[in-house]
């Protein structure tokens, strides 16, 4: 019998993730998965990263029942492995951009069954020096709302949580910016900046950042995204208000596919990785690492563009 370690963290989004393990272990055994169980626990030696290491190399599928912070830690643990198990997400987070981006169903019990009886994507993942991300890694004014977000405001709010606490530091985020160098393929950028991301997805905490066109997530490329420090408060939230209805034609907006970018500043960053605090570095060197992950979906790899 094939072996299926099921991960389920608790604490993540609206906190019901517990409440589908039944029906989750039903399916895996109907299946033909025997399947190993386990809570997430972080602090114990019950984490993403001690469980996966731990069974890894004996189980063909490893589920993972949370938020995209949990698939995070999940997908750095696979990324150890020569020989990757199969992965399978059952969404249970408050944004979950990078299930969307997959096509996983929100719906639990529907996205229960796609974990067993979908489609298998092998997608692209970033590395961001030494570490991994699924979707995005960002720096800049906002960032900080994704890992700063009471989580007891994501568990009643949902998206909306992320934006009111963007929202609240529009003024005080007016004057962040980082002077920096990015190279990429194409040339050098330099210049103050607000915000600036390498993404894998059209969303980021919920709300969409990135112009669908052309976006695929097995294509060996990502979308680079960069906010030049606006003149004043009304210049950002008309950049704002762009971003919002998913476009990028504004002057202080820069949008292009890349296949790798370097980040040099005097001063270190703070990057956020797939929405949690990533490290902070003067140097910063983002490679795309082309379907490197394989993973239970609803879309076929032609299907999965935007």
């Amino acid at each position: 019998m094939k072996k299926a370690l099921i991960l389920i963290n608790e604490s993540a989004g609206t906190r019901k993730a517990g409440n589908y393990v039944m029906q989750i272990v039903s399916k895996a055994a109907a299946a033909g998965y025997e399947p190993i169980v386990y809570p997430i626990v972080p602090g114990t030696k019950f984490t993403s990263e001690e469980l996966v290491g731990k069974y890894g190399a004996e189980v063909d599928l490893v589920l993972c029942s949370g938020g995209d912070g949990t698939m995070n830690h999940v997908m750095n643990a696979l990324m150890k492995f020569t020989k990757k198990p199969q992965l399978a997400y059952v969404p249970a987070g408050s944004a979950n951009d990078f299930a969307k981006g997959l096509g996983i169903p929100a719906n639990r019990s529907r996205a229960i069954e796609t974990a067993f009886s979908g489609n298998t994507f092998a997608y692209d993942v970033g590395k961001m020096n030494e570490n991994y991300f699924n979707y995005v890694a960002a720096f800049g004014a906002f960032t900080e709302a994704s890992y700063d977000t009471k989580q007891e405001w994501k568990n009643v709010l949902g998206y909306a949580a992320y934006f009111l606490t963007a929202v609240g530091e529009l003024y005080q985020n007016i004057h962040y910016s980082h002077h920096i160098r990015i190279t990429t393929e194409e040339g050098t950028e330099e210049g103050d900046y607000i915000f600036g991301a390498v993404s894998n997805s059209v969303s980021v905490g919920g709300l969409p950042l990135f112009g669908k066109t052309g976006i695929r997530l097995d294509d060996g490329r990502m979308e680079l995204l960069l906010i030049r420090v606006p003149k004043n408060l009304i210049e950002l939230q008309t950049v704002i208000a762009t971003l919002g209805k998913g476009q990028s034609n504004h002057p202080n907006i820069l949008f292009k596919q890349v296949t790798g970018a370097t980040f040099e500043s005097k001063k270190k960053v703070a990057w956020t990785l797939d929405g949690e605090y990533g490290g902070s570095y003067a140097h910063t060197k983002i490679e795309v690492m082309e379907h490197a992950i394989s993973v239970m979906t609803s879309r076929r790899g032609k299907d999965a563009s935007f």
